[in-house]
């Protein structure tokens, strides 16, 4: 009867060293395990800024204190009140947490079915549309692309308070800089990634 099985159903007996080596990746797990309670953490940490952002517009005091402290920058004076740009520099600071949190996603998903074991998600309708594809070269490309994000957001944080920044415009340069450097190993992966698929592609028998 086994004979009949396709190949995909077929295990083949591993050699005692080998299956103790293979089932080594499942030393990963812990790691995994402890992401989803850093993930906890940053959904405790948007809930706590939203929540000062919503009382500080109602009026609260010690909500508006937090808001102004969580969003002054070093040697200039805080606003007095709420303002639009403090409003979009607690925003901006959300949909960073957002953008983290969307890049842990990918890690513990992406990692755990790329290096661990598979998950079985294939008919599942909240099946993410890039875990059907996904491999190490497609997620090291998508955690270079969510790193740029998170890169993108502190920079125009930088540049909202750029006055903070006129006596010391190296900051701002700095930070440019470190960006730029994001964008060009994004794409030098993806260039890379590009080469390796038309090599595996040719190598291919036709």
């Amino acid at each position: 009867m086994i004979d009949h099985l396709p190949p995909s159903a077929k295990h083949t007996k591993l050699h005692p060293l080998s299956a103790f080596i293979f089932m080594s990746r499942w030393l990963q797990l812990p790691l995994y395990l402890g992401l989803i309670l850093a993930q906890c953490v940053y959904v405790f940490h948007f809930w706590v800024e939203l929540s000062d952002l919503i009382g500080a517009v109602f009026g609260n005091d010690a909500a508006l204190q937090h808001v102004i402290s969580a969003v002054t920058v070093p040697g200039v004076p805080p606003p007095v009140k709420l303002n639009e740009a403090t409003i979009m520099l607690v925003v901006l600071g959300l949909i960073d947490v957002v953008m983290i949190s969307n890049l842990l996603i990918m890690v513990i998903i992406g990692g755990y079915e790329t290096f661990v074991s598979r998950m079985h998600l294939d008919d599942h309708p909240d099946q993410p549309e890039w875990l059907s594809h996904v491999n190490a070269s497609v997620l090291k490309t998508k955690l270079a692309m969510a790193i740029i994000g998170i890169s993108s957001i502190h920079l125009l944080k930088t540049f909202i308070n750029a006055t903070a920044y006129a006596k010391e415009p190296n900051v701002v340069i700095a930070q440019t800089v470190i960006h730029m450097v994001f964008i060009l190993s994004a794409m030098a992966i993806a260039y890379t990634d590009r080469i390796m698929t038309v090599t595996q592609n040719q190598a291919r028998p036709h």
